[in-house]
């Protein structure tokens, strides 16, 4: 690959979460703050990242797939998407809020797939050439908190009760729009679908492999999958507004630490995967939950801030040990035939089903435990997750059994 098509490949990655980015991290303390939102409402708002990761598929499946160029489905998306985030921008309530976040979350998932089939076709040896490429990513997210937290400062104090936080729309909405621009520069990607080929629904959905249940092991791991993204939903749901209504100073800068540890572990991956197998991983890697909730829950703005850092740097061990993990898993467990409908099926049970569910109970707990005030009950709130992945954490031990891991497993690149 030529130095030219990798810095084109890389600027794309990095535009694409750093939209993300820019708004995600922040919304729930917005919504709350600016927008007077309940629990319950600001789980719907995360909610559309899982309705989106539903829909997904069938655009890619049986538009991208079929009819238009991956690169200009992508442009496209952007540019609109760009106009929804400004329609969110300029919301006064969570009633005119709601759709255009909703519609926005439609048109962002699919582009997830769109800029890696975009990378892939251009690549001549995706193991070694993707992981470099794709790390841009990472580090347009973290980007995009600092931006937030160290350049424009939406995120101090003042500045958020002054309702600044809706400028992160605004920011995302422009890189959005400078995104879908650019992609209509990008290698023409055509459809893999030859003519008159025809779309099953099954391979959309990933049905066909639902096969892979037969085997215990797996249908035990799939279903821990969905549950542990309970946990998950808490934080990205409550992390942000948790951090700035106990009084952590610059709390969207330093979120990002959760990304450099997700860089981080994610090298790492390969040698824990190697010296103490797939088992071991996996439960570390939900044990992570455990203890990145109950620090959370202890922890505080000033002697205690130590132990919040500590909890958002198990990012990393909670994301890449367990989903990670899984995908490596699943591709394996899937075979040649299967793997892209394994991974459509993992993805739309966790995304789509497992956040759902994980948004909608931490909307409610968020409810459940807010004082008059305003204020809520934290301490209270955290271990509640921490529960709930403990339990998890032992339905996976007791059930799993534990298998070798080939080569091919413990070799394969992140």
């Amino acid at each position: 690959m030529s130095l030219t098509l990798r810095i084109k490949l890389s600027l794309m990655m990095f535009l694409e979460f750093f939209v993300w980015g820019s708004w995600y991290v922040t919304m729930g303390t917005f919504l709350g703050m600016n927008l007077q939102a309940s629990g319950a409402q600001v789980g719907s708002a995360f909610s559309t990242q899982s309705f989106g990761a539903i829909i997904a598929p069938f655009i890619i499946g049986l538009i991208a797939d079929k009819f238009f160029n991956a690169e200009k489905i992508l442009g496209a998306l952007h540019i609109l998407g760009a106009v929804a985030l400004f329609l969110a921008y300029q919301a006064t309530s969570f009633q005119e809020f709601y759709p255009f976040i909703f519609i926005y979350m439609i048109l962002y998932m699919p582009t997830l797939a769109l800029v890696n089939s975009v990378s892939f076709r251009q690549m001549k040896d995706p193991e070694k050439e993707f992981s470099p490429i794709r790390v841009w990513g990472t580090i347009g997210w973290i980007t995009s908190g600092l931006t937030i937290s160290y350049v424009f400062f939406w995120d101090a104090v003042d500045n958020m009760n002054a309702g600044m936080l809706k400028n992160t729309f605004l920011m995302a909405s422009i890189a959005s729009m400078i995104l879908g621009l650019y992609s209509f520069t990008l290698p023409k990607t055509p459809p893999k679908a030859e003519k008159g080929q025809k779309v099953k629904l099954s391979n959309i959905l990933g049905l066909d492999a639902i096969g892979l249940f037969k085997d215990k092991n797996y249908a035990v791991f799939f279903v821990s999958s969905i549950l542990i993204c309970i946990p998950l939903a808490f934080y990205y749901q409550n992390a942000n507004p948790f951090l700035a209504e106990i009084g952590v100073s610059d709390p969207t800068g330093k979120m990002t630490i959760g990304q450099i540890s997700e860089a981080l572990f994610l090298l790492l991956l390969p040698v824990f995967f190697k010296r103490f197998g797939l088992k071991k991983t996996l439960i570390v890697g939900m044990l992570a939950w455990v203890v990145r909730y109950a620090l959370f829950s202890i922890g505080d703005a000033d002697s205690g801030l130590y132990l919040l850092i500590i909890g958002i740097a198990l990012h990393g061990i909670c994301y890449d040990f367990f989903f990670v993990s899984g995908q490596i898993y699943t591709d394996a467990k899937a075979g040649e035939k299967f793997q892209s409908s394994a991974q459509g099926l993992i993805t739309l049970a966790t995304y789509g089903v497992g956040m759902l569910i994980g948004f909608a109970i931490a909307g409610q707990v968020s409810d459940l435990y807010k004082s008059i005030d305003g204020r809520h009950a934290w301490e209270t709130i955290w271990m509640i997750p921490s529960g709930i992945a403990i339990l998890v954490v032992i339905f996976f031990a007791v059930m799993f059994k534990n298998e070798s891991v080939s080569k091919e497993i413990q070799n394969k690149p992140n």
